[in-house]
């Protein structure tokens, strides 16, 4: 089984794609500090190009191809931050870029797509609609399939947060990423592991979309769960490839509620004033509530994205 992009590979991926993205803040809070009674550093990944760290992984896929491979362009499916990044990526690279996406995808995230010049493609809202319409747009235009996660070249891309993290804090104690696909944590595990090999690597996760929490109980890979979340960026399962990675590497994964990833957005937004979208709170949210036994420790906390529909915020409606 393929053991995931090492550590020079990530670094290598770095330097393909400084010119491409932001090298995002590190930010601190004293009060969610005493909250958590723990020192947290949030790597502000809602502060990306095209507003989520997705922009990394892209990147390093789509500068990694060679000329005449990228001549063709490239096709993914998604229906969120990876399809606007792949869209960005690939006009700042000066190919066309198809995406698949399901048709109940948000207008705000087709807009975002289309807005970056990314053709869409929009299909039932299934992986396997996905993977067949996107496996036949490729072979009708001979461009290169990026999948969303099960890629080292994406799992190199978005290790580079931790480096990032790590490189400028240098005493964690633990790191803490949302998991979906497993390409975010996969690779901050790689990373996080090869610089600092005593820290300890812990996933957030929806308790509606557990499915990683589930893998790694039972040892195999376990379905999608029925349930619904808020977190819609964390609903796709691992592969192969990142549940070996995980497997491997990662220490624990905390599952959280959905009352619990809300307040958690809702306190990274009225403490730190920054806007986080619910996967990102999902990070956040087993430090607030004391899931994860963090206490006296300095924990990394990668803040995923900030991209969410201003329209349908789901605070609702403030007492009168």
């Amino acid at each position: 089984m393929n053991a995931g992009p090492d550590l020079p590979a990530i670094l290598a991926g770095r330097e393909r794609i400084t010119a491409h993205i932001h090298r995002t803040p590190v930010m601190t809070c004293r009060s969610l500090d005493e909250m958590a009674n723990a020192r947290i550093f949030f790597k502000c990944e809602n502060l990306q190009r095209t507003g989520s760290f997705k922009m990394r992984g892209a990147s390093n896929a789509i500068f990694s191809l060679s000329e005449k491979d990228a001549a063709f362009g490239v096709v993914t499916h998604s229906s969120g931050n990876h399809a606007a990044a792949i869209a960005c990526a690939a006009r700042l690279r000066g190919i066309p870029a198809w995406v698949v996406m399901p048709e109940n995808s948000s207008r705000a995230k087709l807009a975002a797509v289309e807005g970056y010049g990314g053709y869409v493609t929009l299909c039932a809202p299934t992986l396997e609609a996905r993977e067949s319409t996107a496996n036949k747009l490729v072979a009708g235009s001979g461009a290169t399939l990026i999948h969303p996660y099960n890629d080292d070249r994406i799992i190199a891309g978005q290790a580079t947060a931790a480096v990032e993290l790590l490189e400028e804090i240098t005493e964690l104690d633990m790191v803490i990423a949302p998991v979906s696909g497993g390409g975010l944590l996969s690779g901050t595990a790689i990373a996080a592991k090869s610089m600092r090999p005593a820290i300890r690597v812990v996933g957030g996760e929806p308790k509606n979309a557990d499915d990683a929490f589930r893998s790694l109980e039972s040892g195999e890979i376990e379905p999608a769960a029925a349930g619904k979340t808020m977190a819609d960026g964390l609903r796709a399962t691992l592969c192969e490839r990142t549940f070996a990675i995980i497997r491997e590497r990662v220490d624990e994964i905390a599952t959280v509620t959905e009352e619990e990833i809300l307040q958690a957005m809702r306190a990274v937004w009225e403490r730190m004033k920054i806007i986080i979208e619910p996967s990102s709170a999902v990070a956040v949210a087993p430090l607030l509530t004391r899931r994860v036994r963090a206490e006296g420790m300095r924990v990394g906390v990668i803040l995923s994205g900030g991209n969410l529909d201003l329209d349908h915020l789901p605070f609702g409606a403030p007492p009168h």
